[in-house]
Order: structure tokens, then C-alpha cells, then sequence
């Protein structure tokens, strides 16, 4: 029983649950020129039971033009995709053939993340993604919005943060240690188990062996008879 509780907590260190649920993360913000970069925009329904139908439109506002009165802001950012499951359009032709949907691809979208290839320092500034979701309620239609802001900034060369590399470092760290810890289970386990085994052998050998003595001193006291 030891055994078998031990195993079990090892090998749910090693397997992650599967969990369908919606979970809401902020994008990063610091991509690399000439490379591809994944614009994250997450927003999940309260109530996963509820049949929604949603759009997706991300905006854009270059570094260096957000000085003005916040009423001229909406005016500054530049519409440059839309997405109604199934198509999507790029609106802007300093993003054409650049953009690509990697959001959910049903019509009830919580994903509306969008990947550009091959980022220059132009693609500097604020984007802004927008998920018009409605939800069919049993009495009713609501209609809800929902804004996010990712700053992007480009660099040259990726720079890790001493952060990412401790992470990375214990993480390989954990995993080792885990594994030589599941190792010394599994080994005293095995051991556990062949000792039970010996033990239940000599249990059966000392069995037959008094079986086979008290039937020859039954023998006896028939012939002595």
C-alpha cells in the first residue's frame, strides 16, 4: 500500500492534468527584428456553459504618436486586423502578408492572439486588441466588450533576464531530482515486494514442510498399531 501511494504522488509530479478551463495571461512585449512574435489577447467567459459568438479587431499605435489629448487616441491607432471565424483580414498594408491568426478557430473565441512574422522596428508601439463577444442568454442577447493593450518594444537580440534563467536552471534542477527520487521508489519498491515474495515462499515451504511431518508421524502411529 506504501508502495503504491508513492508511486502515485511520483507520477503525478510528471503528468499534468488536462484541464479545459480558461485562463487568462498577459502577452510579452519584447520581440526580436527579423523574427516572428505571438500578440497575446486572452479573455475568458465567466460561464464556460454559455454559447457565445465573438469578433476580434486589433489596433495599432506606433511609437511616437501618443502625445496628443487622450480624446484624439482613438484616431491615432490604425485598424489592422479583423477576424469573424472563419476569415481573417489584414486592414493595413504595413502588416500585409505578416499577420496571422493564431487565436481559437471557432466562433466562440477567448483566444484572440494574432502572430507577426518577420518584426522590424517599425511594429514599435501599442496594440490594442478588441473582443466584441455576444452571449446567448436563455432570455436574452448581452453584448460585451473587452479591450486589452500589449507595448511592444523590438530589439536586435534577444536578452534574457536573469529571471528566465534562474527559472529555466531550477526547472532542469527539479526535474532531475524528481527523477532520482522516483528512482528510489520504484528500487525500494521493488524490494519491498521481493521480500514479501521471499517471505511468502518460506512461509509455504515451512507449511509443507510440517504438512509432510505431521503426515509421517501419522504413518508411524499407524504402523505401530
Amino acid at each position: 500500500m506504501l508502495c503504491q501511494c508513492l508511486l502515485l504522488v511520483g507520477l503525478s509530479l510528471f503528468v499534468s492534468r488536462c484541464d479545459g478551463g480558461c485562463s487568462e495571461v498577459d502577452s510579452l512585449t519584447e520581440a526580436v527584428a527579423g523574427e516572428g512574435f505571438l500578440l497575446g489577447c486572452i479573455s475568458c467567459k465567466k460561464r464556460e456553459e454559455v454559447p457565445a459568438r465573438a469578433t476580434v479587431d486589433w489596433h495599432f499605435r506606433p511609437l511616437g504618436e501618443g502625445e496628443e489629448e487622450e480624446e484624439e487616441e482613438e484616431e491615432e491607432f490604425r485598424h489592422i486586423f479583423h477576424y469573424d471565424h472563419p476569415s481573417a483580414d489584414i486592414l493595413h498594408e504595413d502588416f500585409s502578408e505578416r499577420l496571422e491568426w493564431h487565436g481559437t478557430k471557432t466562433t466562440d473565441i477567448q483566444i484572440g492572439a494574432i502572430y507577426i512574422n518577420n518584426v522590424t522596428f517599425n511594429d514599435m508601439g501599442t496594440y490594442r486588441c478588441t473582443i466584441h463577444r455576444t452571449l446567448f442568454l436563455p432570455q436574452y442577447n448581452e453584448h460585451v466588450t473587452v479591450e486589452k493593450e500589449v507595448k511592444l518594444s523590438v530589439v536586435p537580440v534577444a536578452n534574457r533576464e536573469l529571471t528566465s534563467v534562474i527559472s529555466e536552471i531550477m526547472m532542469y534542477v527539479l526535474i532531475v531530482v524528481l527523477q532520482l527520487w522516483l528512482i528510489v521508489v520504484i528500487v525500494y519498491c521493488y524490494k519491498k515486494i521481493s521480500e514479501e515474495h521471499e517471505a511468502r515462499e518460506a512461509r509455504k515451504a515451512l507449511k509443507a514442510q510440517s504438512e509432510l511431518i505431521e503426515s509421517k508421524d501419522n504413518c508411524d502411529g499407524v504402523q505401530l498399531e
